[in-house]
């Protein structure tokens, strides 16, 4: 049914009658924490608003979003970041709270997701984290191993080596040392090759061994973990390709230019490895054509939605909302299973 909106434009709700939650902790009795997880262009926002107006009368709802590029300002069009008018009626925690010169981590991702969990189980309310950065869920779900801060001096070295080396040749070297973690980290991402060397010279440990050990607890049940997606893989392709087109329709290239334009910003920097801008700067700068912008945009978007599709089949307990299947009814169910469990 529609929601009625409150005199601020957001939509009325209730509040959570289960039991209290006592204090903004997660180990304490409250309101589930839903996740709402797919692959890229899969339709995880309108899920995510269709939940919130859905359940307006029975309990209110804040969403989370979970997304590495969300975080940066000025990165809009490229992102699909939702309208302002959008965020003004939806509010989202998590979303502007960076400029792109920044880097952002899985850390204080976590943190900063923890502390607005808090918050909102606190107030009686329904989290919804809402996204497709799969590291970000997995630092949120599992925790996060301590490892070495950056050392300039040691990233220096490293970065010589690989000048020399090349990215196999690194990969290689990385191969020798962490044998685990080189299969699962592709040779033309020197980024995350380098970190885990530094990591490995750093601590004497591979990194994956790291990982192992654990670090910071896992977040707590309860949760939901609701993953929408298309059952075919081709429909989803199509949406990516028709995205990315109105993408640049509405001025995407307008906006990398801005971008370019400020002068502290470079392709190597994390905001602007964002699928889709990376791409359209290069271009941009002219180092190929639009129509090979396009094929190699839309291959790196398609890459990304592999890679999420890798991880949500190994993650246990989802619930695969299909487009055929009526996604917002099943997932009001659950929801609403999960929120009467809760209460007795």
């Amino acid at each position: 049914m529609p929601a009625r909106a409150s005199a601020a434009g957001s939509p009325d709700c209730g509040a959570y009658m289960g039991r209290d939650s006592g204090s903004p902790s997660l180990r304490v009795k409250g309101p589930p924490v839903v996740l709402v997880m797919g692959p890229t262009a899969s339709g995880k926002t309108d899920l995510a608003l269709a939940l919130v107006d859905a359940l307006a009368g029975e309990i209110c709802c804040e969403i989370v979003s979970v997304d590495s590029a969300l975080v940066y300002r000025g990165l809009d069009i490229g992102t699909a970041k939702p309208a302002p008018a959008v965020l003004a009626r939806y509010p989202h925690r998590l979303v502007d709270i960076c400029d792109p010169a920044e880097a952002y981590s899985a850390a204080r991702f976590r943190a900063d997701a923890l502390a607005a969990i808090d918050e909102i189980r606190a107030a009686g309310r329904l989290p919804l984290l809402v996204g497709g950065t799969m590291l970000y869920f997995r630092a949120l779900l599992c925790g996060l191993t301590p490892l070495p801060s950056a050392d300039a001096g040691l990233r220096a070295r490293l970065e010589e080596r690989a000048a020399t080396l090349g990215p196999a040749g690194m990969h290689g070297w990385l191969a020798e040392v962490d044998p685990e973690l080189a299969a699962r980290i592709h040779p033309n991402d020197p980024q995350r090759v380098q970190r885990a060397l530094e990591v490995f010279h750093l601590s004497g440990r591979p990194m994956s061994e790291l990982w192992r050990a654990g670090g910071a607890g896992p977040l707590e049940p309860p949760t939901l973990k609701l993953v929408r997606s298309p059952r075919d893989r081709a429909v989803l392709h199509r949406r990516i390709a028709a995205r990315f087109e109105a993408m640049l329709a509405a001025g995407f290239a307008d906006e990398v230019r801005g971008l370019m334009a400020r002068g502290d910003l470079s392709p190597e920097q994390p905001a602007m490895r964002c699928v889709g801008y990376r791409q359209l700067w290069e271009h941009l700068r002219g180092d190929f054509d639009a129509e090979a912008m396009r094929r190699r945009a839309l291959a790196a978007t398609r890459q990304l939605a592999k890679r999420q599709y890798t991880w949500l089949r190994a993650e246990v307990d989802c619930h695969w909302l299909w487009d055929d299947e009526e996604p917002l009814g099943r997932a009001l169910a659950l929801v609403r299973r999960s929120l009467a469990g809760l209460g007795g």
